[in-house]
């Protein structure tokens, strides 16, 4: 095993929100603009585990997820159906904005959204979960 540092896939500090440093590894995603601590507060995350799972009747790319939530069942669309059976997601646990407004797409109302990582250089998309189960509906901080 060698005692080389690994090379780091980070933007430096040193880079502005927006941008990629011209010198960065490939597949390194720009930093959105800076958001206050009092924007991220507003953010509700809570876990959720699936009970159903379902294609969208219309499109290729929709997952309708019945979850819950602890204290209510909700409705979540999740454009992760090229990367996730239904099987797969039944019984997972996720990562959801509890609080964002409800929205309509393809004729459904999607009443939250699931956090997941999309990796630039595989394609790869991968639903955040928490490393050991919990019970619904526990806040993420």
């Amino acid at each position: 095993m060698s005692n080389e540092p690994m090379p780091s896939t980070s933007i430096p500090a040193t880079a502005t929100p927006g941008q990629v440093p011209a010198n960065s590894p490939a597949g390194v995603v720009a930093l959105p603009p800076t958001i206050t601590i009092d924007d991220f507060v507003k953010v509700e995350f809570r876990v959720a585990t699936v009970l159903e799972a379902a294609p969208a009747p219309k499109g290729d790319k929709l997952l309708v997820l019945k979850v819950d939530l602890g204290t209510e069942q909700r409705t979540i669309l999740a454009g992760i159906r090229q990367h996730y059976s239904p099987e797969q997601m039944v019984g997972k646990q996720i990562i959801v904005v509890a609080n964002l407004a409800p929205r309509k797409m393809m004729g459904l109302e999607s009443q939250g959204m699931l956090l997941a990582a999309h990796d630039p250089a595989t394609g790869k998309v991968i639903v955040l979960s928490p490393s050991e189960a919990v019970s619904a509906g526990s806040k993420v901080s």
